[in-house]
């Protein structure tokens, strides 16, 4: 038997469906997914099977047109996953068509498409017409070679076994890179990390999810199987601090709240979860923080 491993990554624009898509394809909640762009901050990797194929998904965070540092560090860890990545998926969201930052994604593929399989894939095509569709889809392939063009809707689910199916084909011959049953390569304490933080973008508006990061900062098995977790969530400002915390402590309970519940759903076993929240104004200038996030804080120069 002939079995085949590779990276795929995921690129797009924030709020493409790239998060959507990875979790359906893992076939478990791997990344965030929010309504809030620029929600992915590392390289997610969920783990796919396909026949004797095994898929590696590179979520990558949304490619825009960056502002700060931790905005720079997220883009160059998205071309970056796509370099390393044995075939590239390029996300474009069908009702928003070819937008100025499509253009530039566009233009970086040329960079990092050579010796490199493109597949182009149009999401969300439940949100427009099919003649709409077709011409967006020769507009795009005169722009770029693709391998190939697939239209998917990664809410409901159309069009992505066909997609799941070629990419398994498009992938090196080769052991598989990962055990069988494993379905992600972030450690659990950044996984932790990232679902209480899901449930704070939810829950908080404005500009107030970009200024925050939540990190575990111990993990402690107990004798009945269960496990301690505590977090810190770090804000810039004391005024966040108190939006987070709520009124008597109610908002950061509900989430505690929430996250636990789908951390335990992920891990079958009961968890004890803490969360603090810690002003630090500089947080996005300390080299830790990015580390925490599987970023590199370099990138941010």
């Amino acid at each position: 038997m002939t079995t085949r491993a590779g990276f795929v990554a995921l690129i797009g624009e924030p709020n493409a469906g790239k998060s959507t898509l990875t979790n359906l394809m893992v076939g478990a909640k791997v990344s965030i997914v929010t309504h809030k762009v620029q929600t992915t901050r590392a390289r997610i990797r969920g783990v796919a099977l396909e026949g004797d194929a095994q898929l590696v998904f590179v979520d990558t965070p949304g490619l825009f047109k960056p502002r700060r540092r931790l905005d720079r560090a997220m883009v160059a860890a998205a071309w970056g996953g796509a370099a390393d990545a044995d075939v590239v998926v390029l996300m474009i969201e069908a009702h928003r068509g070819v937008t100025e930052g499509v253009e530039r994604i566009l233009e970086g593929l040329e960079e990092i498409g050579q010796g490199r399989t493109i597949a182009l894939a149009i999401n969300k095509i439940d949100k427009v017409e099919a003649p709409d569709l077709l011409a967006l889809t020769k507009d795009l392939n005169e722009r770029y070679a693709f391998a190939e063009t697939f239209m998917i809707s990664a809410e409901r689910g159309h069009g992505v076994e066909a997609l799941r199916t070629w990419l398994a084909n498009e992938l090196p011959e080769g052991p598989w890179l990962y055990p069988e049953d494993q379905i992600a390569d972030l450690p659990m304490r950044m996984i932790a990390a990232e679902m209480t933080r899901e449930k704070l973008t939810l829950r908080l508006h404005q500009e107030l999810p970009y200024q925050l990061t939540v990190e575990t900062e111990n993990w402690e098995e107990r004798k009945d199987g269960s496990a301690k977790v505590d977090q810190v969530v770090y804000v810039v400002r004391d005024g966040h601090k108190g939006i987070v915390l709520g009124k008597r402590g109610e908002t950061i309970k509900a989430i505690g709240q929430a996250a636990r519940i789908e951390l335990e759903e992920f891990m079958g076993r009961k968890i004890h979860l803490f969360l603090q929240v810690k002003v630090r104004p500089n947080w996005l200038e300390e080299s830790e923080r990015y580390s925490e996030m599987g970023l590199d804080f370099k990138d941010g120069n």
